[in-house]
């Protein structure tokens, strides 16, 4: 049975409970209402909490401003993006870097304030940027790649007036304040629930923000939904024209699918590449590659056999690449094998050399310390299931045929982060890593230096780590740069902590919607929606 329109709307009003997805929702509220469903599952409200999971970092993005952000662009195919070379005011209302480049000054704007009315000052600004290097994990390396990482790097000089200070010039300094990280918190509030052993106040942030972003928190169901009230008075940009959005948590992509194919909801964010397929002749469907980002195979250097050199080489030829791209991402994205062995740019993600090749594969086991294969849990995320598990399968497949026997490891999405990311402990997995800043070097400080979040190999090579510290803030036209990435480049694909098996494409649908952007983050910024009357 479907809920009338004025059911809805009352059901709205009072921020909607659990609601049967089972049944059909009215045709949408109304134009103050929007209603949007992930598979994705919010674990925390606080990005900077341990263990937070990316599909959390939406909370940072809707609720929560950052000194500056990315402009947009409008791509070929007429739909909207982050644009990682224009960068705009948020709370700043403008920034000015000193001639050695060691010194930039922000100046806020005058009539910001947070949800409680309470004035945004360079104060609060200090506090947030002092947690976000100081709480450790993702926050404060996310930090560090754009040179910060002391508190005493940042002052506030009088109330509209912020000062970061830089050990050297780095390219990345500016882009990293307009990511999710370095949100501003209302510091008065946070103090008030901090605690000597929760000096950051994590516990109460994990539930209840407090921020001066465009939309509050008004309710959060943890594996349910989460309710967004626009705040009228934000001076962080344009105001919403969404009063209320709801972003419901529904598991099954065939429950997904149907509520935005019978137009029961506005937005089904990251659906499966065969919906976007199928659903584009029926509705409008976003569907955009995803900039320097993978999906790969990750190998743990803690498992012995995963030590030996012709182990994982015989494993990257002996994945089906071609038969994966074509069942879990159909088609959609770009391939990232057969590639040449000569390195000959600094493109990235770019095709290793691998290739399906089970001849080449069984010569180098049979050449390894493992010749008759082993046993080992090849882990999946349950959130990610829709390419993680076909590509799990034809894994499965294809190495039992080299004696390596395989059980795959269904992890619930809410431990997924902490299992492969924090702890680092999955054997074989499935992994995608996503650079928010735009150059190989990025990707290779999160993904190939030792104890770095995306690292989920737990590899080191000094080499690498040399280069990646050298080119990180190492401007892209200096001389030295090419050379350096090309041979970082070199080392991966020899190595092989990771096998990259394709780029990903991030697929929207909407129905009755409109003002989708596209972010390099992967969530869903609500503060561009609007509605569309039927």
């Amino acid at each position: 049975m479907s809920l009338h329109r004025r059911e809805f709307l009352k059901a709205g009003a009072a921020v909607v409970g659990a609601l049967p997805f089972s049944r059909s929702l009215s045709a949408f509220a109304a134009s103050d209402t929007l209603v949007a469903v992930t598979g994705q599952t919010i674990n925390s409200l606080d990005l900077h909490r341990t263990g937070t999971n990316r599909a959390s970092y939406q909370v940072a993005i809707n609720s929560y401003d950052r000194l500056i952000t990315f402009g947009s662009k409008t791509l070929e195919d007429g739909s909207v993006s982050f644009d990682y070379s224009k960068l705009e005011p948020e709370l700043a209302e403008s920034w000015a870097i000193s001639d050695d480049g060691l010194t930039i000054t922000f100046k806020l704007k005058p009539n910001a304030v947070f949800w409680d009315g309470s004035k945004v000052t360079a104060e609060d600004v200090k506090w947030s940027f002092d947690r976000a290097v100081s709480v450790g994990g993702f926050p404060s390396t996310q930090m560090k790649a754009g040179g910060l990482v002391r508190p005493d790097q940042f002052e506030a000089v009088d109330d509209a007036t912020f000062v970061v200070k830089l050990d050297k010039p780095s390219k990345l300094s500016l882009p990293d304040l307009a990511v999710p990280v370095p949100f501003v918190i209302n510091s008065k509030v946070a103090k008030e629930h901090a605690t000597a052993d929760d000096p950051w106040a994590t516990e109460y942030l994990h539930t209840t923000p407090a921020g001066s972003g465009a939309y509050k928190v008004a309710r959060w169901d943890s594996g349910q939904q989460i309710v967004y009230e626009r705040f009228d008075e934000w001076a962080g940009g344009p105001l919403p024209k969404v009063r209320r959005i709801i972003v419901r948590e529904v598991p099954s992509p065939a429950t997904r699918r149907a509520l935005i194919e019978r137009g029961d909801v506005q937005v089904s964010f990251d659906i499966p590449d065969k919906d976007a397929a199928e659903l584009a002749e029926k509705v409008k469907v976003y569907s955009t590659p995803i900039a320097n980002t993978m999906h790969v195979v990750g190998l743990n250097y803690t498992f012995e056999p995963f030590q030996d050199p012709n182990v994982r080489k015989a494993i990257a030829y002996a994945i089906p690449y071609k038969d994966i791209f074509d069942t879990a991402a159909y088609g959609r994205g770009a391939p990232l094998w057969g590639g040449s062995e000569t390195i000959e740019d600094t493109s990235w993600p770019r095709k290793s050399p691998y290739s399906h090749d089970m001849e080449k594969a069984k010569e180098l086991l049979a050449a390894s310390a493992y010749p008759d294969g082993f046993e080992v849990p090849l882990s999946i995320s349950t959130d990610l299931a829709s390419w993680m598990e076909p590509t799990a399968l034809l894994i499965q497949e294809s190495l039992g045929k080299l004696g390596i026997k395989t059980e795959i490891e269904k992890i619930p999405g809410a431990n997924w982060r902490t299992a492969v990311l924090v702890e680092k402990r999955l054997p074989l997995h499935l992994e995608n890593f996503g650079g928010w800043l735009d150059t190989p070097d990025y990707y290779f400080f999160w993904a190939y230096q030792e104890g770095n979040l995306f690292n989920s190999s737990n590899y080191r090579n000094e080499e690498i780590e040399t280069l990646t510290s050298e080119t990180l803030h190492m401007a892209q036209d200096d001389p030295e740069y090419a050379p350096k990435i090309k041979r970082m480049f070199e080392i991966a694909m020899e190595d092989l902590p990771r096998i990259p098996l394709y780029q990903p494409a991030l697929n929207v649908a909407v129905n009755s919607a409109d003002g989708y952007e596209f972010w390099f983050h992967r969530q869903l910024d609500v503060r561009s929606l609007t509605n569309v009357e039927s």
